[in-house]
């Protein structure tokens, strides 16, 4: 895992990252198990509005609830962009109640957060949740991890210099596995397990650009060290 020296978000504006760049998520009442794909978005206050699906089953399960509100488990699935093993990098379980918003929408109202991950589960305040920002890059982190990942070559295996050899004893392959304002994280991955390192970045990213130069610049550092022996980007 990351070196607790290095920057990295905040288990807050981790779960506000997840809610930004999923594209589905489960919703769990006592009724119904429903997985809602780009049918719902979240405001600048973390409020998370579904558009009703066309089955229209939460609504009509809302419509007989009592007291106008309908409880809910709303759940996130965070998987890398790029194939590794362990692919799930966290889930974000959301418990709360539903209520109608107009005629075809629904609110999600959360009283508590849940984010899990390879290093343990933390309970996150709501306070936190709606105060966090999620990352800048979010939104671009898996097209950008893509691309590093088809120019391993020329990004993934220069950059693998950085890690410390001790670290590297017995792995198979390297891949990027996250980033994000702080740094670039790289999973190296041996015969039957893995470790996640971090490559902090000299001054938090604001946007995919200033990503790119810091980037550069861990390439360029990377340039100066000397060779040791390449690393697979593949297993």
């Amino acid at each position: 895992m990351a070196a607790a020296t290095c920057p990295e978000p905040t288990p807050a504006e981790r779960a506000r990252s997840v809610l930004a760049a999923a594209g589905s998520l489960t919703v769990t009442t006592q009724g119904h198990r429903i997985e809602l794909i780009g049918l719902h978005t979240v405001d600048a206050a973390a409020r998370l509005l579904l558009h009703n699906p066309p089955d229209g089953h939460l609504a009509a399960e809302l419509a007989v609830a009592p007291h106008g509100d309908l409880a809910a488990l709303v759940e996130f699935t965070d998987v890398a962009a790029v194939a590794v093993r362990d692919r799930v990098r966290s889930r974000l379980t959301l418990g709360g109640w539903l209520s109608a918003l107009g005629p075809k929408n629904l609110v999600f109202h959360p009283a508590r957060a849940v984010l899990t991950e390879d290093d343990g589960t933390t309970v996150i305040g709501l306070d936190e949740l709606t105060l966090a920002s999620p990352d800048p890059l979010a939104t671009h982190e898996a097209e950008m991890l893509g691309r590093l990942d088809a120019a391993h070559a020329d990004t993934v295996a220069p950059l693998a210099r950085l890690l410390p050899a001790l670290e590297q004893l017995g792995a198979t392959g390297v891949r990027p596995l996250r980033l994000d304002r702080h740094g670039l994280v790289l999973r190296l991955e041996t015969a039957d397990s893995h470790l996640d390192v971090r490559l902090p970045f000299t001054a938090p990213a604001t946007h995919p650009g200033e990503a790119v130069r810091q980037i550069h610049a861990l390439l360029a550092r990377a340039g100066a060290r000397p060779r040791r022996r390449r690393l697979p980007t593949t297993s």
